[in-house]
C-alpha cells in the first residue's frame, strides 16, 4: 500500500477514512517508502516474465497498478476495487503516465463475488487480502481465474510506518518510545492485522514462497511531515481509550502546532517494512 487496495472488505484500517484522505496517504506512502514496489515487481517479473494479463486486486490510488504498467510494458493491468472514486483516480494516474491504453478497471466488491471476466497471467493484492470477509475463498477465486502457471504475488504491510526517534530531548512533551508503544496498541486492538498467508494459499493450491522489503524513506521533510500527519491522525482516532493519557497527550503534541509538532521536528525518519507471497499455480 498499494501499499496500501483497501476498500473491499470489513477490516478496520479505514473504517473512518474518506476516499480524499485514504488517497492522500496511499499517495504519500508509494512517494516516500516507494522503493518496495520497484523491488516486488522485479521479482514479479523474474517469476512470471511473459505475463501480457495483469489485475491488481483491490488498486486503491493506483500506484501497484502503475507500478505494473511500467514494468511490463507488453502486458495490459485491469484495477479492481469497490470505490468507483479510487479507480476513477487510477485511471487519470494511468493517463498522466502514458499508460491510460493498457489499463482497465472493474468495479467490485469482492466479499460478493470474483469478477466472471477476471483472468489473468499475474494478480497483485497489495494490503488487500486482509479487508476482505473471507479472504481464503478469494485466494481460491483468485487460484481458479489465474491461467497455468501463473502467479500471484500477496503484499502486506508486517509493521506499520514509523516517524520518530527512540529517545527524545530532555524535557521533551513526546515521551521517549512513545511511538512502538502506540503500535503495540493498536496491535492489540487488531489494527492492520493480518495472517501468516502462507497456509491458506497451500490450501487454495498454490506453491509458496516469501520474501522481505524493508524500507527507509526517502523524501523532502515537507513531504515526511505530511506523511507522519496522516498516518499518526488515523492512528489517534483509532487509539481513543486504548493507549495510555501519557502517550494520548505526546500524540496530541506531535499532531498539534506548537515546536515539537510534525511540520517543525527536525528528526522525523520514514520506516516501513513489507512482506511478500509469491503464490504459483501449477
Amino acid at each position: 500500500m498499494s501499499e496500501h487496495s483497501h476498500h473491499h472488505g470489513h477490516g478496520n484500517n479505514h473504517a473512518h477514512t474518506t476516499d480524499a484522505e485514504l488517497a492522500e496517504m496511499l499517495n504519500l506512502d508509494v512517494l516516500i517508502l516507494g522503493s518496495y514496489l520497484e523491488a516486488a515487481t522485479d521479482w514479479a517479473a523474474e517469476l512470471a516474465p511473459d505475463s501480457s494479463s495483469i489485475i491488481d486486486v483491490g488498486a486503491g490510488s493506483g500506484a501497484g497498478t502503475l507500478a505494473l504498467a511500467r514494468r511490463f510494458p507488453q502486458a495490459s493491468v485491469t484495477a479492481l476495487d469497490r470505490s468507483a472514486g479510487m479507480l476513477a483516480k487510477t485511471l487519470d494516474a494511468a493517463h498522466d503516465h502514458g499508460v491510460a491504453g493498457r489499463v482497465d478497471t472493474i468495479e467490485v466488491d469482492l466479499n460478493e463475488a470474483w469478477p466472471a471476466s477476471a483472468s489473468a497471467d499475474l494478480m497483485w493484492a497489495s494490503s488487500s487480502l486482509h479487508e476482505l470477509a473471507d479472504p481464503e475463498r478469494t485466494m481460491a477465486e483468485m487460484f481458479a481465474a489465474l491461467n497455468p502457471g501463473g502467479v500471484l504475488i500477496v503484499i502486506e504491510m508486517d509493521s506499520l510506518p514509523s516517524f520518530l526517534p527512540e529517545s527524545m530531548p530532555e524535557g521533551s512533551a513526546v515521551a521517549p518510545g512513545v511511538e512502538s508503544r502506540l503500535h503495540a496498541a493498536l496491535a492489540g486492538s487488531g489494527w492492520n492485522q493480518y495472517p501468516e498467508w502462507t497456509s491458506g494459499l497451500e490450501r487454495a493450491g498454490f506453491a509458496v514462497e516469501r520474501r522481505h522489503f524493508p524500507t527507509l524513506g526517502s523524501s523532502t521533510p515537507e513531504l515526511a511531515s505530511r506523511y507522519a500527519r496522516s498516518f499518526l491522525g488515523r492512528m489517534a482516532s483509532a487509539l481513543e481509550g486504548t493507549a495510555s493519557p501519557a502517550d494520548l497527550a505526546s500524540l496530541e503534541v506531535l499532531l498539534g502546532a506548537g515546536p515539537e509538532s510534525v511540520e517543525r521536528r527536525g528528526d522525523i525518519v520514514v520506516r516501513g517494512h513489507r512482506t511478500a507471497w509469491a503464490a504459483r499455480k501449477p
